[in-house]
């Protein structure tokens, strides 16, 4: 549940104060971005890389954005400390209102900014995954843009929870495996760990950035390639990776069992992460004492 104070374009509110309107034709359709962001230590991480994405996704999708990444930073750590946020997450929106035929003709900027804090939501470990065919569909121009119009994902994992499942692996129209609903995905097989590439319709995670970074502090590199259903089954492990989860392990994939999951290279893998995490935020926090 989002926290009671929220940035809607230039001011800080009360959620019952913020007004959407049904004349903001993006809001309606679907035409706007999102990032959600970690908040460790009241601090933000990797803002940088969440605004270098979404900068990224306006282009494609023709978004234009007026605001400032510097600035809007400012305001995040704004609603950070209205709602008294040590450990939670985030989301930043941009909002597309000059679209459509169904759009008013009341006074909006071009581009709403919302941004808004919660609590981390609960996750267990291991997960446990669905399959869904046709979850992607890679060959569509903005496969990899994480855009408001998110109801394909989150009817996929409600249906899946119906099930008692926690997330649902999304396979795209090759029948290859392309990320979860809202995480990456990684096998590890002989000590290498393979994630798929960007063309089977994933989203470029800033976790799985990371992790394609700093994997060989681990003492293992993640690679790209091409995965199927069978390269999962085969596994020695399975883990997933978002932002509000860090690094997971998987114990089951539609009914076939990883036993001792989390195991040692997954385990490996979110200690380097959490350093990276913390080292980060300390940065950030020396800096702002200064």
């Amino acid at each position: 549940m989002i926290h009671r104070h929220v940035f809607h374009n230039d001011q800080l509110l009360p959620i019952e104060k913020v007004r959407l309107s049904p004349g903001q034709a993006g809001l309606i359709c679907g035409w706007g971005l999102f990032s959600t962001l970690r908040i460790v230590r009241g601090e933000a991480f990797a803002f940088e890389r969440h605004w270098r994405r979404l900068e990224k996704d306006a282009a494609i999708i023709r978004l234009p954005v007026p605001y400032a990444g510097p600035r809007v930073r400012v305001q995040l750590q704004e609603v950070i400390r209205a709602n008294k946020v040590t450990e939670g997450c985030a989301r930043i929106y941009l909002v597309y209102n000059q679209v459509s035929f169904w759009r008013s003709d009341e006074e909006l900027p071009a581009v709403d900014l919302i941004i808004s804090t919660a609590s981390l939501p609960e996750y267990r470990e291991p997960v446990r995954l669905a399959v869904r065919e046709h979850g992607r569909h890679a060959a569509s121009p903005i496969s990899s843009v994480k855009t408001i119009s998110w109801l394909n994902n989150v009817w996929s994992v409600a249906e899946a929870q119906k099930e008692g499942f926690d997330e649902v692996v999304m396979l795209n129209e090759r029948g290859e495996i392309a990320e979860c609903t809202a995480a990456n995905l990684y096998i590890v097989r002989g000590g290498s760990v393979l994630t798929p590439p960007l063309n089977s319709g994933c989203l470029e995670g800033v976790t799985r950035s990371i992790l394609l970074e700093i994997s060989g502090e681990a003492g293992t590199i993640v690679k790209e390639q091409t995965l199927r259903l069978e390269d999962l089954y085969a596994a020695d492990e399975v883990f997933i990776s978002s932002t509000n989860r860090h690094v997971i392990g998987v114990g089951e994939v539609a009914g076939h069992k990883f036993v001792g999951a989390p195991g040692p290279v997954t385990q490996r893998i979110n200690e380097v992460f959490t350093a990276y995490v913390n080292d980060y935020v300390t940065r950030r926090l020396a800096a702002a004492s200064r």
